[in-house]
């Protein structure tokens, strides 16, 4: 039989919090699943160092991967399958570019993709395409089949419905993560009915729209989406974590551009460093490996890069307080002359962290990029964009919130062994005193 159409003997179930079941009966998905680039992910957490705020964020983009999976197995074979504006050839596609969508994801990819120029995107795309099992099991499927996978994913088909259920702003990718994060941190803001939200989904021409009749339970998604952004992914504790993991990976960049002998030889970052990174280098990076040098930097002569580990690790994170860079940049240029007085490095130990920095954004009523915005079909088959049809979604769409915190070491600052005065002064600018 034709491998893109061979079924296993018995469908295969994986066990899951937000979804119940994840359900296999397709050969090439169960064999992607089996490839050791999709298990990598096992090793790279969905929410980076979320887990340093809400312990039990530990979840992972395999995790999530599936789940992506999953709602789009029941939007293809249970909500359009039969429909005439629904090409069912297109199935297996979606499927695979459902599964695979995160597969270039980094450890920590935020922090990683800053410090060293990286694009997780990029390596989705050269995993797909490139010398690897994912590919090999592709293209069994047909000599083109790797690259319209990879066209999906990249936005890029010519079948824009397909490119519409990995990526909208009411995508299958938003629906697992925000019930999984919501699940894993143990809040409650991000749930909300997506079974409703699947039953209304209609297929029309280039885009995935919501029956008007579903309009409540989409303005309870886009309210849950607003919600996890800032109490979950913009939690000022997570922020401060991710700017002492950054400050780590450019401590240990400046080192080795400066011939810093390290103790145990780095050799995992050394195409990192030169900015060199080969797809075979990429994939042997996963936050085990990371983590395993953060542990053995705690060791290191460098006082600072052996702080900062030792701050990672064990959670002595920095405090921060709020902070207006466009009305406070004197205050910042003081208290950075203030710090090097006092022996401590303002490069490293005062930090202006920005939520616009962060790869998160909230609904907007025109084009996200290449996300299309959310449309209504109304009973007379116009289509209209929820937010003028929504009050509760136009009152927060398109409005971006900003804000901007200053981290610091506040330990460091009650320290009066040494610059005792001096250190008085920054706690007295910092309100602290």
């Amino acid at each position: 039989m034709e491998y893109a159409k061979q079924k296993l003997h018995e469908e295969k179930v994986f066990k899951d919090p937000v979804h119940r079941y994840v359900h296999v009966r397709d050969r090439v998905i169960w064999d992607l699943i089996g490839t050791k680039e999709f298990q990598r992910l096992r090793r790279i957490r969905q929410l980076g160092t979320t887990y340093l705020t809400f312990h039990g964020a530990e979840h992972s983009r395999f995790n999530h991967s599936l789940g992506v999976y999953e709602i789009i197995r029941r939007i293809v074979d249970d909500v359009f399958a039969g429909r005439p504006e629904w090409n069912q050839d297109e199935r297996l596609l979606s499927l695979c570019a459902a599964l695979l969508h995160d597969l270039g994801h980094g450890p920590f990819s935020h922090s990683f993709e800053k410090v060293f120029h990286l694009d997780h995107e990029h390596f989705t795309q050269a995993i797909i395409l490139g010398d690897t099992e994912v590919n090999e099991v592709l293209a069994k499927v047909g000599p083109d089949f790797p690259k319209h996978v990879a066209e999906v994913i990249a936005k890029t088909y010519k079948n824009k419905l397909v490119v519409s259920l990995i990526s909208s702003q009411i995508d299958a990718d938003r629906m697992d993560y925000l019930q999984r994060d919501a699940y894993f941190t143990g809040v409650s803001y991000g749930h909300f009915d997506m079974e409703r939200i699947l039953r209304v989904m209609r297929p029309r021409e280039d885009q995935v729209v919501i029956k008007q009749s579903g309009m409540h339970a989409v303005e309870d998604y886009i309210m849950s989406r607003y919600q996890m952004y800032w109490q979950v992914y913009f939690h000022p504790v997570t922020r401060s974590a991710e700017v002492i993991l950054t400050k780590i990976l450019h401590r240990a960049k400046e080192l080795h551009e400066e011939y810093y002998s390290f103790k145990q030889s780095p050799i995992h970052f050394y195409s990192l460093f030169e900015g060199e990174v080969s797809l075979e280098d990429y994939l042997k990076l996963d936050e085990a490996v990371i983590m395993y040098y953060f542990q053995i930097w705690q060791e290191e002569e460098d006082p600072i890069l052996r702080d900062l580990c030792e701050r990672f690790m064990n959670r002595n994170l920095f405090k921060y307080v709020e902070f207006d860079p466009a009305k406070e940049y004197k205050k910042h240029s003081e208290l950075e002359v203030l710090f090097k007085k006092a022996g401590i490095d303002p490069d490293y130990y005062l930090v202006v962290d920005s939520s616009s920095d962060l790869p998160y954004d909230f609904y907007r009523p025109g084009e996200e990029e290449e996300r299309l915005p959310i449309h209504l079909l109304m009973r007379n088959d116009e289509l209209r964009e929820l937010s003028r049809q929504s009050d509760i979604v136009d009152s927060i769409s398109g409005k971006r919130r900003t804000d901007h915190k200053l981290y610091y070491p506040v330990d460091l600052l009650y320290d009066e062994s040494t610059k005792k005065n001096i250190k008085r002064q920054i706690r007295t600018i910092l309100e602290l005193t």
